[in-house]
C-alpha cells in the first residue's frame, strides 16, 4: 500500500460504497477556516494520545492537513504502531482545494 497518495486518489476512495476513515490532524482553527464535511478530527499532538483508543488498525485511514508534511508524519507514526492502511494525502487540504474542490478556502 503506498505511503501517500494523491488529492485525486483520494476523492476516488471517499467516494466509495465503503469509504476510509478521513482523519485530518490539522488544528481546529485550520478546520473551521476550510475542511471536509465527515472527516474525523485529531490534531497531530494528539495523535499519540488518542490513537489506539479512536481508531481502528484495520481499517483505511487517510491522513489530511495543511500542506501534506504533518500528515506524512502522522501516516510514519501510524504505521510504526501497526495501523498499516494509514496513508497520507499529498498536498493536503491546500491541493483539495485547488484541485478538486474550490470552493474551501485557501489559507
Amino acid at each position: 500500500m503506498d505511503f501517500e497518495i494523491t488529492v485525486d486518489q483520494a476523492r476516488t476512495l471517499l467516494a466509495a460504497e465503503h469509504p476510509p476513515l478521513l482523519l485530518d490532524v490539522r488544528e481546529p482553527w485550520e478546520v473551521a477556516t476550510a475542511g471536509i464535511d465527515g472527516a474525523t478530527l485529531i490534531p497531530m499532538n494528539e495523535i499519540p494520545g488518542r490513537a489506539h483508543q479512536e481508531l481502528n488498525d484495520e481499517a483505511p485511514i487517510l491522513v489530511l492537513c495543511h500542506h501534506g508534511a504533518r500528515s506524512l508524519s502522522v501516516t510514519a507514526w501510524l504505521r510504526n504502531q501497526g495501523f498499516d492502511k494509514a496513508q497520507s494525502i499529498a498536498g493536503g487540504i491546500d491541493a483539495w482545494s485547488r484541485l478538486i474542490d474550490p470552493h474551501i478556502p485557501r489559507y
